[in-house]
């Protein structure tokens, strides 16, 4: 049980500090791909977390002190991706009772939403109008997804696990290509919001690679959070912030396009909850593979597609393509935040043996595919009848940590604010940015006539694709891992899969494989360095992506050591690490 939420000596917090920070904010930690060794394992996307990551754990801490203390250091420098305005599911493996939870942290929608929120005059608003509004925020689930985890399994509180990104907003991180990248992406919105502006374009430009970004603001606000707990969002003052914010836009003067207000009140801030929901689990190969079950859609996909794979002979990645396929064509039609959706039935072997009879190994499936019906699965072979839903776009961004303790601990915790700077829109005088995670809804039925599970609701959480993945064999760890990537996050998580447990590739070279996501649209999307030959000569059909996905996995060797890998040139390279 975690200690209560309390303020901590000054002599804590200031050891804590002064051995979690790097010495200067000039000289960022190294940051390397791969790692092995003893004492317990970090991987992210960035070297600031991982290190503050790997220090909690050095000092005694657990996998989930170590997963909560890494999460809110990507909050200072992730700000783009993940954040206390944002939310995300966390699936933690508790090796003394040999047990896999999750927390689901997913957003909400208004307790006013209905599902026409989206459209005026019967039409559909323009995507990009709804995202840069204050229509696109839900409730923020994060602080609560801290705050249960820490409680339930951590050994630290809340304070402790702040203090270190609590001195790394005060000192400052170095901006590398990638946030400037980023920043320079989406200055033009950025611009519309005063607070947004200031915060992170300095002088009215992006920040220079090498310069220091300090967000003095989110260090004031983790301190009342350390101080006062997460009710200060849900029921306090800085909630009270975000509603305001949320409703009234805070818009520079000279932005002539409108933008919409947003419903939240602070009685749906009141009401949120971050429940603890039973996994998924799926069997391959004999490993037992767990991950978020709705309202995420990550691991009935994963699993589905496994299960499939499983069943289809011929080349691996027709075969992976293939299974991704169907699996998604019933994703589109089955999951989100409903009551009723038929988790076992998509899960069970006898499904996915209907969906791989489909499966030519000399031929690739027309796209897009129709779903099928798990509930009512035979033995017959046939297409089901009906129209093939698409797969609506979700941003590319969020952002994915693992974490090992020398306990055997696992988390896989997988965060965000949705798109590449969320709302775009910054809380005044809180400096953090608030999520478009509404717009994960259909804005319309996929398929008209046809139930759509992912609508807006009153109090509904749209449909994620996020997977945090912990596989286990014989009851214990064997490997970890997430990735961000909106939809693409399905399709990375079980190629890295496939990879490590099916090609026998090491973890490092699965992460490093060059990648592809069949999403049951037109056509399949490619990473240049994908080999498109073999497949085009099948009949795939390719669209080129500069990159899919960003990895952060650990392994548990066979030896006792822990093998932590992380993209080694997505998004500017991830970094990863070991205690010893």
């Amino acid at each position: 049980m975690a200690k209560k939420l309390s303020v901590l000596s000054v002599g804590v917090v200031a050891a804590l500090v002064a051995t979690t920070t790097p010495a200067a904010a000039a000289t960022p930690p190294p940051s390397r791909p791969t790692a092995v060794g003893s004492g317990g394992a970090v991987s992210s996307v960035d070297p600031d977390a991982t290190a503050i990551g790997l220090e909690v754990l050095r000092r005694g801490g657990n996998a989930v002190d170590a997963a909560v203390a890494t999460a809110a250091a990507l909050g200072v420098t992730e700000p783009y991706s993940a954040g206390i305005g944002g939310g995300g599911f966390f699936v933690y493996y508790d090796a003394k009772h040999k047990k896999i939870s999750t927390i689901d942290g997913r957003e909400t929608a208004p307790a006013s939403f209905t599902s026409t929120v989206f459209t005026e005059n019967g039409t559909a608003i323009p995507f990009a109008d709804v995202v840069t509004s204050g229509l696109s925020v839900g409730v923020p689930g994060t602080p609560r997804t801290w705050e249960r985890a820490l409680h339930t399994w951590g050994t630290r509180s809340l304070a402790e696990s702040l203090a270190p990104a609590t001195a790394l907003a005060k000192k400052g991180f170095v901006v590398d290509a990638t946030f400037r990248d980023q920043t320079a992406d989406n200055a033009e919105r950025f611009a519309e919001f005063p607070a947004t502006k200031k915060l992170f374009l300095p002088g009215g430009q992006p920040p220079a690679v090498g310069s220091t970004l300090k967000n003095p603001d989110l260090a004031r606000t983790y301190e009342q959070l350390a101080h006062n707990g997460v009710d200060e969002i849900y029921t306090g003052p800085i909630g009270a912030d975000v509603v305001k914010t949320v409703q009234n836009p805070p818009v520079d003067p000279a932005v002539t396009r409108k933008v919409r207000k947003g419903q939240l009140t602070a009685k749906d801030l009141a009401r949120y909850t971050a429940p603890f929901r039973a996994p998924t689990r799926a069997d391959f190969r004999g490993l037992d593979v767990y991950s978020m079950a709705p309202p995420s859609s990550g691991g009935t996909t994963v699993g589905e597609a496994l299960n499939i794979y499983e069943k289809t002979t011929g080349d691996h990645l027709h075969r992976y393509l293939a299974s991704s396929t169907l699996a998604f064509a019933d994703r589109n039609r089955w999951v989100g935040d409903v009551e009723g959706v038929p988790v076992n039935a998509l899960l069970s072997e006898r499904f996915a043996a209907s969906r791989a009879c489909l499966v030519d190994p000399k031929k690739a499936l027309t796209t897009p595919q129709p779903p099928a019906d798990p509930r009512t699965a035979g033995t017959d072979c046939k297409v089901p009848a009906g129209a093939a839903p698409t797969t609506p776009y979700e941003g590319p961004s969020t952002t994915h940590l693992t974490v090992a303790d020398k306990w055997g601990n696992v988390v896989a915790y997988t965060l965000t604010i949705e798109q590449t700077g969320g709302s775009g829109i910054t809380v005044p005088g809180r400096g953090f940015l608030l999520n478009n995670e509404l717009t994960d809804f259909n804005f319309v039925p996929v398929t008209p006539g046809v139930p759509d599970p992912n609508l807006p609701g009153p109090g509904k959480r749209p449909r994620s694709s996020m997977a945090p993945t912990i596989v286990l064999q014989h009851g214990k760890p064997l490997l970890a891992l997430g990735s961000p990537g909106g939809a693409t996050i399905i399709t990375t998580v079980l190629q890295v899969l496939l990879g490590r447990l099916d090609r026998g590739l090491t973890l490092p070279q699965a992460v490093a494989a060059p990648r592809a996501s069949g999403r049951n649209g037109a056509s399949v999307e490619a990473e240049p360095a994908f080999d498109t030959a073999a497949l085009t000569k099948l009949g795939w059909k390719f669209s080129s992506v500069e990159e899919i996905g960003a990895v952060a996995a650990i392994e548990f060797l066979k030896d006792g050591r822990y093998l932590a890998a992380a993209e080694p040139t997505r998004r500017g390279g991830g970094s990863a690490g070991t205690v010893r």
